[in-house]
């Protein structure tokens, strides 16, 4: 009866987030993605007026009723002098008609995810960002699980951009505890962590846990993530995302 009863309360606790991003309306359930807003939200440097070498990492609240569990991300590079960026996610439907999961696009880098404002989560100019580059081409190519894709528990869009996370460290990705599928690693136990700053432990997605400096404690229950960051004095808690801090997620 006592382990029914911590069932049950762990799963009203870890839902308990999600249900108050729906109530408060963070997330939009009814939003039609055919015709929802895809625009540039004005985040990224103009390669009109910048020469040098950029890599973002943008993350957005999830479509529909995904959302409220998590978000998803993408990564946009432009050379040093190029006229426009390359932008590389992963994208659900592509692997369901069975085409590569990994999408890669000239679309605009900093466009709202059908409706959802996209925030930076990393960035890096100049020779760090033009050293960067061939490595994220380089890990993007060599994904594992380009002809898979599941919601939950991954391989997904956070499983991509945490895999290409541990091939440029100098990002110090702190993937936001809304990165829902960030601690897949398949048949692997243990692995870096995304920033590179420490290490994981994981169960297929899971359950797991994660210490690094850059994202501090997180513990990995049903997928979903609860932790705190020492280094930014902040909680994370599932669906709702950052607390102290930096802005929430």
């Amino acid at each position: 009866m006592r382990v029914l009863l911590a069932v049950v309360l762990t799963l009203v606790f870890l839902l308990a987030g999600p249900a108050f991003v729906v109530a408060s309306g963070t997330v939009a359930l009814g939003v039609q993605w055919s015709t929802a807003d895809r625009s540039p939200a004005g985040l990224a440097p103009d390669p009109a007026v910048t020469p040098d070498a950029v890599v973002q990492v943008y993350a957005a609240r999830a479509l529909s009723w995904r959302g409220a569990f998590g978000v998803h991300p993408w990564i946009a590079v432009k050379p040093e002098g190029a006229a426009d960026y390359t932008v590389y996610e992963v994208i659900g439907w592509r692997a369901y008609r069975g085409l590569p999961a990994v999408a890669v696009s000239n679309r605009p880098p900093d466009g709202r995810w059908f409706g959802a404002e996209p925030a930076v989560l990393a960035e890096l100019r100049g020779e760090a960002a033009a050293r960067a580059i061939p490595r994220i081409e380089a890990a993007a190519g060599s994904y594992p699980y380009a002809g898979e894709y599941r919601v939950w528990p991954g391989p997904n869009s956070n499983t991509f951009i945490a895999w290409v996370a541990r091939a440029v460290p100098e990002l110090r990705l702190d993937l936001p505890p809304t990165a829902l599928g960030k601690d897949y690693l398949g048949s692997r136990l243990v692995a870096r962590a995304p920033s590179g700053t420490g290490w994981q432990v994981s169960l297929f997605g899971v359950a797991g846990v994660l210490v690094a400096v850059e994202e501090g404690l997180e513990i990995n229950l049903l997928g979903l993530t609860v932790g705190v960051d020492p280094l930014d004095m902040a909680v994370k808690l599932p669906g709702i995302g950052r607390l102290g801090g930096r802005p929430a997620d």
